[in-house]
């Protein structure tokens, strides 16, 4: 079932979303004061001829929402031409399900652009390909460096609880460094996007 305009108003604002988050709200709210978009990179936005809907799914759990999603609110704040509104993803299953991952997987943010009569434009999922190649080869790395932490291919969810949280604080420093170049990458990813839209 496709997403209709009468649906996609049913979803929270983005101050809403922020206003009903139980976790990691304080690092939400520090990507987002980081954030500065270059002026190129607003101007990208600020130039589309009128504003375009955006549907996002979402948890407050997801580290990728919590990078990601500061980054689209912010491009939305400062551009004023992004109708964003955020479905949790779990309570929303029929629309997570129209924007799997590769056809299969329920990863999250995902941000559908859309045209005045919700045709989709184009869709951002998760993260920037090159921003999972990087974070593995790191993730190989340390895993290298600690043979206590197990095998790099065992999935975070299924590590012990003190692995996790060894893993969790050797990455931490790299990430940081790492959070201007990624976000970036997703301001390029959601470019290439709006770049679609007919002048």
């Amino acid at each position: 079932m496709a997403v209709t305009r009468e649906r996609f108003e049913q979803g929270l604002t983005y101050d809403q979303y922020k206003a009903q988050m139980t976790r990691n709200r304080e690092r939400f709210e520090e990507n987002e004061r980081a954030f500065q978009p270059a002026a190129a990179d607003l101007a990208a936005f600020t130039d589309l001829p009128h504003a375009l809907p955006v549907l996002v799914l979402a948890e407050d759990w997801c580290g990728d929402v919590i990078d990601n999603l500061p980054v689209l609110g912010r491009l939305a704040q400062a551009s004023g031409k992004l109708d964003v509104r955020v479905f949790l993803r779990d309570q929303n299953l029929d629309i997570m399900d129209q924007f799997l991952n590769q056809g299969q997987y329920r990863s999250i943010p995902v941000f559908a652009f859309f045209d005045d009569q919700f045709n989709e434009i184009g869709r951002f999922i998760e993260r920037p390909e090159s921003v999972t190649q990087r974070r593995d080869a790191k993730r190989r790395e340390v895993f290298a460096e600690h043979p206590e932490l197990g095998s790099p291919d065992t999935p975070i969810t299924q590590m012990p609880e003190e692995a996790r949280t060894q893993l969790m604080q050797l990455m931490a420093s790299w990430r940081a460094e790492q959070k201007p170049a990624e976000n970036a990458e997703v301001v390029r990813a959601l470019r290439a996007i709006v770049a679609r839209v007919p002048a």
